[in-house]
């Protein structure tokens, strides 16, 4: 990979002839009033008596084949505001010298900060270049009105101009303040020269858009969010750029990518666009799902293919993340939940390529089985999704290519992953849940209620009703009426699901830490079948009694969770 790593100030950056542009069709300016106050509150810091020495601005990643001119892919927004800052700097400054206030002086500061932070002049053709050049949304409104100082024009922006009208009328109000005491031009350009010596940014520098794509990738998986989302965005419309596209088919696919981003969210895409290209093609992973895209995608006709077929499941992504998307019928929201409460994602091609040849009922069926296959495989054996996730592409792509049609026949390309009963049941018997985690608190109560449902043959309360709690029969906190039980055997036991049960919230309330004999009385009372067999089964509690409670459980729990 050609890449380039280097820490550089704002001054490092801007200071010199290099020239940065926006790509054409990346995201608008979009920064508001909370990121501006954050921004001005370091930059404040920075001018404190007891301040940061400097501030770190994060990761900027640019694209550059002759080390001259650089494709900003990540960090536009925080350029653009630093950008807005100096210029609001400039105007202050363009002000003193109508106002008369040591003309010549200011004339020279301003010519001289213009040269270093916003433009310079050629010197092959003698014109002016501007340093920013910004995408086609914005970019009219900041070489028109900002660069040359002009007034800001009050009516006919669109969105995204006016908000960097008020990014700029906001720190121009700020710039005032600064130099409210003195009005002194030495004090400004001062103010602009320090700051630039005391932001700095990590600044990765690749030659290409696979390389990019590659620190995205990097980037992101050790935490630091970036737009791959944009530059999966530049290279499909760069192609439809380089195939001939029209002004007309340029705007049309803008809509396209704007309406599935307003569907899935900008940071959610990339996720979206590897879900549905694994339920069409062979498995890729997220590092190589860029390169695949390239290799494919090389037409101005297969990238509209693409956007629409995209439109059509983003639908789906979004409800599949929302039980309580309108797309679902009652039963089919009960399945959704349950895939949410899981967790599990590697099974979102699968649903993506069943969905779309699937009749509704069985569409239904296959959500139960998902439910099924994932508690088994995932929430109770936490087996390695890697083979898991190969199976569900393999099977999407069969049914998506018309090779799979039927329930039945999409079922036994699953056995692959269904894990068998026993199996099962010896890790069901051994499964501890740590319900000090809110989703872990979740899974239980659904366990413990599903197999309060399966013994008395009916509906149980509402899961979600929080006038029933989960009980930890030997109690989180000993005191003396359980010391027999001794603290290695509290710390392996306490969180296993042969310890937990069922309880009324008010008569949870009055029992706290008493003794298991004391419990026993209040479990007789309760109106769980699952809690009253507890006392009725046991005369003391221990380790061995929690296991073999388990035992059972893990019992019901294989016809509970089972496909015939």
């Amino acid at each position: 990979m050609n890449l380039q790593t280097a820490g550089k100030t704002y001054r490092q950056l801007v200071g010199n002839g290099l020239i940065y542009s926006v790509p054409r069709f990346q995201r608008d300016y979009s920064w508001g009033p909370t990121e501006w106050e954050d921004l001005w509150a370091d930059i404040e810091n920075l001018f404190a008596e007891d301040g940061e020495e400097e501030h770190y601005m994060g990761y900027l990643v640019l694209q550059s084949a002759d080390n001259k001119h650089f494709r900003i892919i990540d960090g536009q927004q925080r350029l653009t505001t630093l950008s807005i800052i100096v210029l609001a700097v400039l105007a202050h400054l363009k002000n003193f010298i109508r106002d008369g206030i040591a003309p010549e002086e200011n004339e020279k500061r301003l010519e001289q900060l213009r040269n270093i932070y916003i433009g310079y002049v050629d010197p092959v053709t003698l014109i002016a270049e501007s340093k920013l050049k910004l995408n086609r949304n914005n970019d009219d409104l900041y070489q028109k009105y900002l660069v040359p100082l002009e007034p800001l024009p009050a009516r006919g922006l669109k969105a995204t101009e006016r908000l960097m009208k008020k990014a700029y009328e906001w720190f121009f109000e700020r710039i005032k303040q600064f130099s409210a005491k003195n009005r002194d031009g030495r004090a400004l350009a001062a103010f602009i020269d320090r700051l630039s010596d005391k932001l700095f940014f990590t600044v990765i520098t690749v030659n290409d858009e696979l390389n990019a794509y590659k620190v995205f990738e990097t980037l992101n998986a050790r935490g630091v969010q970036l737009s791959s989302t944009d530059l999966l965005k530049n290279y499909l419309f760069s192609v439809v750029h380089k195939d001939g596209g029209s002004e007309l088919e340029m705007e049309e696919l803008d809509k396209r990518w704007e309406h599935i981003t307003g569907i899935i969210g900008s940071d959610s895409l990339p996720n979206f666009l590897r879900a549905y290209w694994n339920s069409r093609n062979r498995f890729v992973r997220h590092a190589e799902l860029f390169k695949r895209i390239r290799a494919k995608i090389i037409s101005k006709g297969q990238v509209f293919e693409l956007l629409r077929k995209m439109e059509v499941y983003a639908h789906l992504f979004a409800a599949l993340r929302n039980p309580e998307d309108e797309l679902w019928q009652p039963e089919q929201r009960t399945h959704v939940k349950l895939l949410r409460l899981f967790n599990v994602r590697q099974l979102y091609p699968l649903l993506m390529s069943a969905w779309g040849a699937l009749k509704a009922a069985d569409f239904t069926r296959m959500l139960r089985y998902a439910v099924v296959i994932s508690f088994r495989y995932n929430v109770i054996g936490q087996l390695p999704p890697n083979e898991q996730e190969r199976l569900y592409n393999q099977i999407a792509v069969q049914i998506s290519s018309g090779d799979l049609t039927s329930i039945q026949r999409i079922l036994q390309a699953l056995k692959a992953i269904y894990v068998p009963d026993e199996k099962f049941k010896l890790d069901f018997s051994e499964k501890e849940f740590r319900t000090t985690q809110a989703r872990n608190k979740k899974i239980v109560r659904y366990i413990l209620f599903e197999i309060e449902r399966h013994i008395t043959s009916g509906d149980a309360c509402d899961m979600d009703n929080p006038a029933f709690t989960i009980e930890h029969i030997m109690p989180e906190n000993i005191e003396h009426a359980w010391e027999d039980i001794d603290d290695k055997e509290h710390q392996l036991f306490l969180y296993r699901l042969g310890n937990m049960t069922l309880l009324e919230a008010k008569l949870n309330k009055q029992l706290g830490n008493a003794s298991f004999s004391e419990k026993r009385k209040k479990y007789k009372e309760s109106t769980f079948a699952i809690t009253r067999k507890v006392a009725d089964d046991n005369a003391f509690w221990n380790a061995e009694r929690i296991a073999a409670r388990q035992r059972w459980m893990a019992k019901q729990a294989a016809a509970i969770w089972k496909i015939d």
